[in-house]
């Protein structure tokens, strides 16, 4: 019965629009039953419903009221899931306009103008508002070796969201690595190229918390209908949603309808998807069908450029040593890296001195943890100077002499044994020179390691005073 009458709105419906727009946005439609003089067709998702009643309410209403009688109804079941094979496609009644019945929409009443489905307060006016900071681009995002595969994934998904194989885009990596910065680039990008686009950051405990508010007011189908919505969804730190079994299942839907219809979804984490504790086995297999890139802790290089661009933005100019410093001691994460830029400016301009290594050293010991017990690239300069009686400046000079040399190489072991940087980073603090020159030092140290009974004896007592400083 209910194909019959659906068939016969249909041929109505046909001869009032135009072909294509009838192969859009009729065709998918199944009717389901047809009950107490309602009629239920089933849509395949929350967006063609809202389009359907946006662009076609009058001529639906024309085709029911012919076909069935001026009390004909309609209701609409919109698939949120279409389920597997042990699971079946999980679907949703729309609240009828009108009246709390479960009837879809009465065409004998007016239309409610449409609203914001989502009433909770905080939330009301995110599809002006995406919660996202604008400060956060790709313009201002530092790219390195540690993060390269993450920015460059992320500026693929801001400039064809829904469109790459990275969907869902998940970037993981530990605090402060940039992870948030990153994925608001994305959305403030898509937002750029895509007006009118909706993209929605939120945390996953502000989601949480948003779900058991929505559990708690009766409006459970308000809020998934307004994540259905979005055309781009950022969940931040989704290993909160660790054994928060409903809330799980929640997502697990919502993350089904928006990656069924092409809408992107990008998500942050701690750790990689194999590693997350407490979630759901099916919805961790989801967060791995598109790609999954981390970051790491930035390198010197990459510290170091930080750093410059935050003083280019804030129209401040440093000694290069002093950025060499703060890049070389702050090698945690990048906002302790920010932190002390900022209580070196602060310390700067109230007590109007100017910005150099005295200050920068005296800034750094009440922020980062032992930082005047650190074997440095500067004390390790300093303290082989000193033992082989070579100017610390000839370290960096081009001369040749023997005794220079082999305090050079030396130096530069050492600073590869008890330092992070680079090998790159490690020649550029020697003269300028290139990785390969770093190389032949410390091959030619360990040569001499194995050959010269002497030599080796000072390296032993050179290691001794390093020993001491580090403790």
């Amino acid at each position: 019965m209910h194909n019959k009458i659906w068939d016969t709105c249909l041929s109505f419906i046909e001869g009032k629009i135009p072909e294509q727009s009838y192969k859009t946005w009729f065709k998918p439609i199944i009717p389901i039953k047809f009950e107490n003089s309602v009629l239920t067709i089933q849509v395949p998702t929350q967006f063609f419903y809202e389009w359907l009643e946006d662009n076609y309410v009058n001529i639906l209403k024309e085709s029911i009221k012919l076909t069935i009688g001026p009390n004909g109804k309609l209701e609409y079941s919109v698939i949120v899931d279409n389920g597997n094979h042990a699971n079946k496609p999980y679907t949703v009644n729309l609240a009828q306009k009108n009246s709390h019945s479960k009837v879809g929409q009465n065409y004998g009443g007016a239309r409610e103008p449409y609203k914001s489905p989502f009433s909770l307060p905080e939330v009301d006016n995110h599809y002006q508002d995406s919660n996202l900071n604008i400060e956060y681009t790709f313009d201002t995002y530092i790219e390195g070796d540690c993060n390269r595969l993450g920015r460059s994934a992320g500026y693929a998904v801001a400039t064809k969201p829904g469109v790459t194989s990275f969907n869902p885009l998940m970037i993981y990596g530990g605090v402060g690595l940039g992870k948030t910065h990153l994925v608001q680039a994305i959305g403030n990008k898509i937002k750029e190229t895509t007006p009118g686009s909706f993209v929605l950051y939120v945390a996953s405990e502000k989601f949480a918390n948003q779900f058991i508010e929505s559990l708690k007011n009766n409006n459970l189908q308000e809020f998934t209908n307004f994540y259905l919505n979005a055309d781009t969804l950022i969940i931040d730190d989704v290993q909160f949603f660790k054994d928060k079994v409903k809330t799980q299942e929640i997502f697990f839907h919502i993350f089904n309808h928006l990656h069924q219809n092409g809408k992107q979804i990008v998500m942050t984490s701690d750790c990689p998807p194999t590693e997350l504790k407490g979630l759901q086995e099916r919805l961790v297999s989801r967060f791995k069908w598109g790609l999954t890139a981390d970051l790491q802790q930035p390198d010197f290089e990459t510290r170091l450029a930080i750093i410059q661009k935050k003083l280019q933005d804030d129209g401040l100019k440093i000694e290069d040593k002093v950025l060499e410093y703060l890049a070389y001691s702050v090698d945690t994460n990048i906002r302790e890296l920010e932190g002390v830029l900022i209580s070196l400016v602060a310390h700067s301009s109230l007590n109007k001195t100017p910005i150099d290594l005295e200050l920068a050293k005296q800034t750094l010991k009440s922020i980062v943890k032992n930082i005047e017990s650190e074997v440095g690239i500067d004390y390790i300069q300093k303290t082989v100077s000193e033992y082989f009686n070579v100017p610390t400046d000839e370290l960096k000079a081009k001369t040749r002499k023997k005794e220079i040399v082999i305090a050079r190489q030396l130096a530069m072991y050492f600073t590869k044994d008890y330092t992070n940087h680079s090998l790159k980073s490690i020649g550029s603090h020697f003269g300028g020179r290139d990785h390969s020159t770093v190389i032949h030092a410390l091959q030619s140290v360990s040569d001499m390691l194995d050959t010269d009974a002497r030599f080796r004896s000072s390296v032993n007592e050179l290691k001794k005073k390093f020993s001491m400083k580090a403790i």
